[in-house]
């Protein structure tokens, strides 16, 4: 009688430890449903994020992700209120030249390379450059986008951003590697997440390479 009591305490003990690692899982998916992100972002995309988000020193409780497995014809630019579980923007973006045509095919964090950078990024301070009020954004994984700041990828507007090129091209315009976003909307989207939110630039086709070496997800 006593080794049964035993071996069900023992039991219960190992299903409360595993229910335990359940949680965070299902709150974070509640989060995406609730944020009706079904069929708009990735939950892949979503759920790395929030973990980085959770890890990382943030100012503001916007969190912005860039699913760069869509097309350029797709919109794949969502920033997100996590506090007020509200998505505030969601827009087309630009990729680097070098990194695909319609669809992103290669990453880089060399200089020079012409190609956009996956992973987590800090927002910093605006400025204005040669594309109108800019955003510098600063790379927080050494090896995968921490030469982001210096290569100067920043957000900012561009032309070449309008939908309705891309509609003709068949794919947006590219940049030097910054996530550029549609004149309309790029003010608004700057003033909104600048001074220390968070950015999550993701792709399907890299994720595993990325994840096993990010300092934030790697152990997950």
């Amino acid at each position: 009688m006593h080794k049964l009591t035993f071996f069900i305490s023992f039991l219960s003990v190992i299903l409360a430890g595993t229910l335990n690692e359940w949680v965070q899982p299902s709150e974070t998916q509640q989060l995406y449903e609730e944020l009706n992100l079904q069929g708009k972002v990735c939950y892949q995309a979503f759920n790395q994020a929030i973990t980085g988000y959770r890890k990382i020193d943030v100012k503001k409780p916007v969190l912005t992700i860039i699913d760069f497995s869509k097309a350029s014809t797709e919109e794949r630019f969502f920033v997100i209120d996590l506090e007020k579980k509200t998505v505030l923007f969601h827009s087309f973006v630009a990729h680097g030249k070098k990194s695909g045509e319609n669809y992103t095919t290669s990453f880089s964090n060399v200089f020079g390379s012409n190609q956009s950078s996956l992973g987590f990024f800090l927002t910093e301070q605006t400025y204005q450059g040669k594309n109108g009020l800019s955003l510098v954004i600063n790379g927080l994984e050494k090896g995968i986008n921490d030469n982001a700041k210096a290569r100067s990828v920043v957000i900012h507007g561009a032309d070449y951003c309008n939908p309705q090129l891309a509609k003709s091209m068949g794919r947006l315009g590219r940049s030097f590697g910054c996530p550029a976003l549609p004149r309309d909307v790029a003010k608004s989207v700057i003033e909104t997440i600048k001074d220390g939110s968070l950015i999550y630039a993701y792709s399907e086709t890299y994720n595993h390479e990325y994840v096993k070496n990010s300092p934030f997800l790697c152990n997950n």
